[in-house]
């Protein structure tokens, strides 16, 4: 089957939404499906064409950016001609131009499969107070024209004032989760190059954002450290120069260079790497604010090498947790609360931790692709593709 994934951002870029594409383009190219890749060339140096995990990638020259959004003249026609060659079209909101490819697949009789990753909140300002409305909206028309809408679980779906207007289309299937098993020499030599000798650690693992909640967690590490002096946070992933965020990362600067070493920025981590700062850390936390986050792919990656995680009582974020009892669910934006769940779960590691197996049999690309191909299919022998 030939199978046309577009979304405004891929990777390179970090984000739960390009992770969670990227592996879905992967598993169903590994199956043997014809997979293209539709997206903005949002950086220049990225090459135009690119052929990538057994994925064909397209991206779109950028004239300018609004916001975080992007304006790609030669989109349209680009998009276009790939709809046509195609027998599935399978979009990724929130994004703008979603409405447009859905209307066009109908229009070419091709199947629509819409996945949405999660509400969107801009930051404040004039442009994005107009922007969002507009954004919004073009979601609205993509869904009407869409044949069947994916969420990531049934908690999300039933308290998105968004997804729930469509639960008549609805298709919950689990998320795409990849991660290696740590390794007793990968987590020594981890240890050793951060310099890992005193307990508890505190892993983070996202993009420095204003939804993921860093602040909470900055509060919540002085109230631990009054109980436990040598506790200390471990921040993996893009800190620098993230895209619409940097605002918000010069107002948290003096909160960073006030902790010291205490706060430590290990930069963006993949593969084994990252495997082994799960397993180093006590516990990690997810102290996500709002409904941009829906799931949290980190938490289970977390879970897969043995760390409990804590998270935000969130639609969506708090399932992992809840479907598997390795962790603790606390208020949003509630230091304190977070603070008494880190003592806890770090003091009482056993209490917590999971076989690999039990998570892995819940959370699995494999499981993501059977079920996205089933849909596929689905779909294709409806409409006579």
């Amino acid at each position: 089957m030939r199978i046309l994934q577009v979304l405004t951002y891929y990777r390179p870029h970090i984000s739960g939404l390009t992770i969670y594409a990227q592996r879905l383009a992967k598993g169903l190219a590994d199956a043997g499906h014809t997979v293209t890749v539709l997206t903005s060339q949002y950086d220049r140096a990225l090459p135009l064409l690119a052929r990538e995990g057994g994925a064909q990638i397209v991206r779109v020259p950028v004239a300018f950016r609004l916001s975080k959004g992007v304006i790609m003249p030669a989109f349209g026609s680009t998009a276009r001609r790939l709809i046509r060659e195609h027998d599935i079209v399978h979009l990724h909101l929130p994004q703008f131009d979603g409405a447009g490819l859905a209307i066009n697949a109908r229009r070419l009789s091709k199947p629509v499969v819409l996945t949405y990753h999660c509400d969107i909140q801009l930051p404040r300002g004039l442009l994005n107070s107009l922007a969002g409305p507009v954004i919004r909206a073009a979601n609205h028309i993509a869904a009407r024209f869409t044949d069947r809408l994916v969420a990531y679980t049934d908690d999300y779906a039933r308290h998105s004032p968004f997804l729930s207007r469509y639960a008549h289309k609805l298709t919950v299937i689990p998320p795409p989760v990849e991660m290696p098993t740590p390794t007793p020499e990968g987590v020594t030599e981890f240890a050793a190059k951060w310099k890992l000798r005193e307990r508890p650690i505190i892993g983070m693992v996202a993009r420095l954002a204003t939804e993921k909640g860093v602040e909470v967690l900055v509060k919540a590490l002085r109230r631990v450290r009054q109980t436990l002096p040598s506790a200390r946070v471990l921040f993996a992933g893009p800190y620098r120069n993230v895209l619409g965020e940097e605002a918000y990362a010069r107002r948290l600067q003096p909160e960073f260079d006030a902790l010291g070493p205490v706060w430590t920025f290990t930069g963006s981590l993949h593969g084994d790497e990252l495997a082994a700062l799960y397993a180093n850390c006590d516990v990690t936390v997810l102290p996500s604010l709002n409904s941009t986050e829906s799931f949290g792919l980190v938490q289970v990656e977390s879970m897969l090498c043995g760390t409990p995680s804590i998270c935000s009582d969130l639609p969506g974020v708090r399932v992992p947790v809840q479907t598997t009892g390795m962790g603790r669910v606390v208020p949003v934006g509630d230091d304190a609360a977070l603070a008494e769940a880190i003592i806890e779960v770090a003091g009482n590691p056993g209490r917590y931790r999971k076989p690999r197996e039990a998570i892995a049999h819940l959370y699995n690309t494999g499981r993501s692709v059977r079920e996205y191909e089933r849909l596929y299919h689905e779909l294709a022998d409806r409409s006579g593709a």
